[in-house]
C-alpha cells in the first residue's frame, strides 16, 4: 500500500516502488538526474555486488590502522579484536535500517532525508555528512599518496629528495605523490558508478590475498603465532581497561557511522531487499574482523621483529629492502585505498552537494568539491598519531552522525512506517514542506548533548559515548516533536 494521494506511485509485488511518470519532478528545482529515483529496470546490484562493496571498503589501510591503533593505545590483541567486532556488529543495525528505503524507493541519502527534515532542511544532515566524508577523502588520499611515494622510491633512485625539501615536514615528491593519487580519484569520479562497481569487484579479493601474504611474512619472521599472541596489553584490570574501551568502542561505531547514513546511495541500485541485506550481513562484520585480526597480528609482529609498534603498514613495508616486494605491496595499497575512497568518501558527498544546488551541481562536480575540501582539511595532521585518529577524529564526528541516524530511523520506521510519497520528495510544494523543525531541532539537541563533554569536563562520559548519546537524544526528541505536530 502506498501513501494516500500518490497515484503516480507504483508498488511492485516485491515491495519496490517507482514512479509511473517523472515529467512533473523533472521540472522541479529539487531534481537532477543524479538524484532521481532509479527505475526498477536499472536496479541491478546483486548480493555479490554488496558483499564486494563492503569487502573492498573494509580491506583498506585505515581499517588496518584502526585495530593496530588500539594496540598502540595499550590494548592486547584479544581486547582490540573484541572492540572491533562489537563495534561493527552494533553499527550494522543502523546500516540495515537506513538501507531499506534506498532499495524500496530507489532514492539516494539526501533525498531520503527530505522526509524527516524537509526539502530544504535536508541540507543540514547532507552537508554534515558531506564534511565528514571530505575529511575521510583527504585521509585516504594522503594514505594512497604515501603508498605511491613508497612505490616510486623503490623503482626510482633518489626519488625522495629528487625535487627538494618540500614544506610542512614532507618532501616535494611526497606532495607530488599525494596530488597524483588525488587526481586519480577525481578521474574515476568523472567516469561514474559503473566503473566504481567494476573496481570494487576485482579489488576486494586481490587486496585480501596480498594482506594474507604480508601476514604470512610476519608470522614467519616472528617465529610463529605463539610470540604474536603472547604480546600483553597495558591494562591488567577492568578499571584500567574501561576508560580506553568506551571511547574506542564509540570510535569503532563511528568508523562506519558515515555509511550508516548514506547506504541508500548504494542500495538504490539493489535488485531486492533480501540481496542487499544478505550481502551486507555476510560481508561487513566478518570482513572487518578478519582484516582487523590481520592488522593486529602484523602489528604484534613488528614489536618482535623491530622492537617497536609500527601501526602504519606503509611505514612497515618501507622497512623492506627488496624493491619488487615494495612495488607489489604498494600497488596493493593503492588499489585498496582507491576502491574504498571512491565508494565510501565520494559517492555520498557528491550527492549531498548536488542536493544543495540540484540544477547547478552534478555528481561529478560534487566529487570535485569533495576532493578540494579533503585537501583543505589537512589530513596529514589527522594521521600524525593513533590517538588523534581514533579518539579525536572518529569519536568527535560520531556524535553528530549518530544524531542524524536517530532522526532518520525514528521518522522512517516509527512515524511513517516505511511509507513515503516518492514524487513529493522532489517537489518544493509537496507534503514534506521546505523545513521540518522537528528533525532540525532533534539533530541539534543530539549534537549538543553528545559534545557537551568537550567544554564541560564533568560530562566527559557523554562525549566518550558520543554516537550512542547522539542517536538516543536525536531519536527521542524527534519522536516527541513529530507526534506533537502530527508529522
Amino acid at each position: 500500500m502506498t501513501p494516500n494521494g500518490a497515484p503516480n506511485q507504483v508498488e511492485h509485488p516485491d515491495g519496490r516502488v517507482e514512479l509511473s511518470d517523472t515529467s512533473r519532478i523533472e521540472r522541479s528545482p529539487l531534481y537532477n538526474e543524479d538524484l532521481a529515483p532509479v527505475p526498477i529496470a536499472k536496479r541491478t546490484w546483486t548480493t555479490y555486488n554488496y558483499a564486494a562493496l563492503w569487502i573492498s571498503m573494509a580491506h583498506c589501510i585505515p581499517t588496518y590502522m584502526l585495530s593496530a591503533g588500539l594496540m598502540a593505545a595499550g590494548m592486547s590483541w584479544a581486547q582490540a579484536l573484541l572492540t572491533v567486532a562489537l563495534g561493527n556488529t552494533i553499527v550494522l543495525i543502523p546500516i540495515l535500517l537506513n538501507s531499506h528505503p534506498g532499495t524500496k524507493y530507489g532514492i539516494p541519502f539526501p533525498v531520503f532525508a527530505r522526509a524527516a527534515y524537509g526539502t530544504m532542511g535536508s541540507n543540514l544532515p547532507a552537508l554534515m555528512r558531506a564534511l565528514v566524508a571530505c575529511g575521510w577523502f583527504g585521509i585516504q588520499a594522503w594514505i594512497g599518496g604515501e603508498a605511491l611515494h613508497t612505490f616510486f622510491s623503490s623503482v626510482i633512485p633518489g626519488w625522495q629528495t629528487l625535487l627538494g625539501a618540500g614544506f610542512q615536514g614532507h618532501t616535494t615528491t611526497e606532495w607530488v605523490s599525494f596530488m597524483l593519487f588525488w587526481g586519480l580519484n577525481i578521474g574515476i569520479i568523472y567516469k561514474g558508478m559503473d566503473l566504481l562497481r567494476a573496481v570494487e569487484n576485482w579489488a576486494a579479493p586481490f587486496v585480501l590475498v596480498m594482506t594474507a601474504l604480508l601476514l604470512a611474512w610476519a608470522v614467519y619472521e616472528a617465529n610463529g603465532f605463539g610470540p604474536l599472541l603472547s604480546q600483553p596489553g597495558k591494562f591488567q584490570t577492568l578499571g584500567e581497561f574501561m576508560p580506553v574501551f568506551v571511547p574506542s568502542l564509540t570510535a569503532m561505531v563511528g568508523y562506519w557511522a558515515t555509511l550508516s547514513l548514506n547506504m541508500p546511495d548504494f542500495t538504490r541500485f539493489g535488485r531486492s531487499q533480501r540481496e542487499q541485506v544478505i550481502g551486507q550481513v555476510v560481508a561487513l562484520p566478518t570482513t572487518m574482523f578478519l582484516f582487523a585480526a590481520m592488522g593486529v597480528l602484523i602489528t604484534s609482529a613488528t614489536t618482535i621483529i623491530y622492537g617497536e609498534v609500527i601501526w602504519d603498514p606503509i611505514k612497515l613495508i618501507g622497512r623492506f629492502s627488496q624493491p619488487l616486494v615494495i612495488a607489489i605491496s604498494m600497488f596493493t595499497a593503492v588499489v585498496a585505498t582507491l576502491a574504498v575512497n571512491i565508494a565510501a568518501n565520494v559517492v555520498s558527498p557528491a550527492n549531498d552537494f548536488a542536493n544543495a544546488f540540484p540544477k547547478l551541481i552534478k555528481f561529478s562536480t560534487g566529487g570535485l568539491i569533495t576532493g578540494i575540501l579533503g585537501f583543505l582539511i589537512q589530513p596529514w595532521r589527522l594521521l600524525a598519531d593513533p590517538s588523534g585518529y581514533i579518539f579525536n577524529w572518529l569519536v568527535g564526528y560520531s556524535g553528530g552522525l549518530g544524531s542524524i541516524a536517530g532522526v532518520l530511523i525514528a521518522d522512517y520506521w516509527i512515524v511513517r512506517r516505511r511509507q513515503l510519497a516518492l514524487e513529493d520528495l522532489y517537489l518544493a510544494d509537496g507534503r514534506y514542506g521546505r523545513w521540518n523543525a522537528a528533525g532540525i531541532i532533534a539533530t541539534l539537541a543530539g549534537c549538543a548533548i553528545a559534545w557537551v563533554g568537550l567544554v564541560f569536563p564533568p560530562m566527559r562520559p557523554l562525549y566518550d559515548y558520543a554516537w550512542f548519546v547522539g542517536f538516543a537524544v536525536g531519536a527521542g526528541v524527534y519522536l516527541t516533536l513529530a507526534r506533537r505536530q502530527g508529522a
